[in-house]
């Protein structure tokens, strides 16, 4: 096994202390361990927002964070997704489920949860729409980053790789918790759902213990890819029949172009299964009688083959056409925020950053990027307004003829 994965992860292992302080329910945290889904979120007040502010983030016993709007109406929508869904960096009355709710005449609920990826929030879904809170309509947001997240068994191994010179003398608000995901099995031909590796907090304390972190994942999968990622080398034979199955032409033996072809085998793995639990999710709707709309939203800046809205808006580009060409297919009912916000832009006389830095909030606390202010949360409303409209059966209050 190659040096830069032993490295890897023993630099990524999990602190004790950053454990033992999410697990003690009387330290403030932005979350709470799940078993099935890694973690769900915790009602905490973080200094994360605008202009340096406070954010109250309240969440209700049943999961859901607290409505602020009509909360004394029956409930007939529900959103799932990632932190662009929960809304990370604003609080509880900012979000855009909530500028929708005042606007439409109707609740709301947000299910969100920061670092989740398509298949955790499609995961949350059938855990919530079991239970008491089953509604008709399911609102699922997806950013950008979302689909490899489905891949992942611990999401914290690339996101502490990255921020691994932070300080280390506090306990830092953890996220990407080993939990459910999804990997393509190349006997079976197809996708396969996998559960999370912590069925216990003993088994996520384990795991505190570099020498055993690095023995747990030393030849999982998508490690192994993020290897070739960052400038090392694994085993990838399997890697390599994985980009035949998906038509791709990569080459991961090659030291010339291996980063950018395990980028681009990363980005397209992680595009098909997003498609593979929209086929679940599609399904599952169906035969519960739910109807499925869905929001596709996008950081500024891009990651390695991933386009920003720096990018979009700039140049134009865009990476992820065969999500928008299945959603059409399909006919899943959508709004594609990339296009939303040059359509937004075009009514500017502002540079692509300062048109940017309306909208979004720079990066603090438990958000490894920025998102949304509050400005850019009402931008989200606005911009799904109309599809919503024409989507809801009946139509909301607001627009009801009576």
């Amino acid at each position: 096994m190659s040096d830069v994965i032993r490295e890897i992860l023993q630099t990524t292992a999990f602190r004790k202390l950053d454990v033992e302080h999410l697990l003690d329910s009387s330290c403030p945290s932005w979350v709470r361990f799940d078993t099935e889904l890694g973690y769900v979120p915790n009602s905490i007040v973080m200094r994360d927002g605008i202009d340096d502010s406070f954010s109250t983030y309240t969440y209700q016993p049943t999961g859901e964070r607290k409505m602020i709007n009509y909360v004394d109406m029956p409930c007939r929508i529900s959103t799932y997704g990632n932190s662009f869904t929960q809304c990370q960096q604003v609080s509880d009355d900012e979000t855009w489920q909530e500028r929708l709710a005042a606007h439409f005449g109707e609740p709301i609920r947000n299910f969100g949860s920061g670092g989740y990826g398509v298949y955790q929030a499609y995961r949350r879904a059938l855990r919530v729409e079991q239970g008491a809170l089953s509604v008709a309509n399911i609102i699922l947001n997806i950013f950008s980053d979302d689909h490899i997240r489905n891949l992942d068994a611990a999401r914290w191994i690339r996101t502490a790789w990255y921020e691994k010179d932070w300080p280390k003398e506090r306990a830092h608000q953890l996220h990407g918790l080993p939990w459910a995901h999804v990997r393509y099995d190349l006997e079976k031909n197809d996708f396969v759902e996998k559960p999370g590796l912590c069925s216990s907090q003993e088994e996520l304390l384990a795991l505190c213990d570099p020498e055993y972190f690095y023995e747990v994942f030393r030849d999982d999968q998508i490690v192994r890819l993020f290897a070739h990622e960052v400038g090392g080398e694994a085993d990838c034979e399997d890697l390599q029949e994985l980009a035949e199955r998906f038509g791709l032409k990569v080459n991961l033996k090659d030291p010339s172009t291996r980063r950018e072809d395990a980028y681009r085998l990363h980005n397209e793995y992680g595009l098909r299964s997003t498609m593979f639990i929209l086929d679940k999710m599609r399904q599952w709707c169906r035969q519960n009688s739910k109807r499925l709309f869905v929001i596709l939203s996008y950081g500024t800046y891009s990651v390695p083959g991933m386009t920003g809205l720096v990018d979009y808006l700039s140049r134009q580009i865009r990476w992820d056409l065969s999500l928008i060409e299945y959603l059409r297919q399909h006919d899943v009912p959508y709004v594609d925020l990339l296009d939303k916000h040059m359509e937004d832009f075009r009514q500017h006389n502002l540079s692509v950053e300062e048109y940017l830095a309306k909208y979004f909030v720079r990066p603090a606390e438990a958000a490894v990027f920025g998102h949304y202010n509050p400005l850019g949360n009402l931008f989200t409303a606005f911009a799904a307004k109309e599809a919503l409209v024409s989507w809801l059966e009946p139509k909301p209050p607001a627009y009801r003829k009576t």
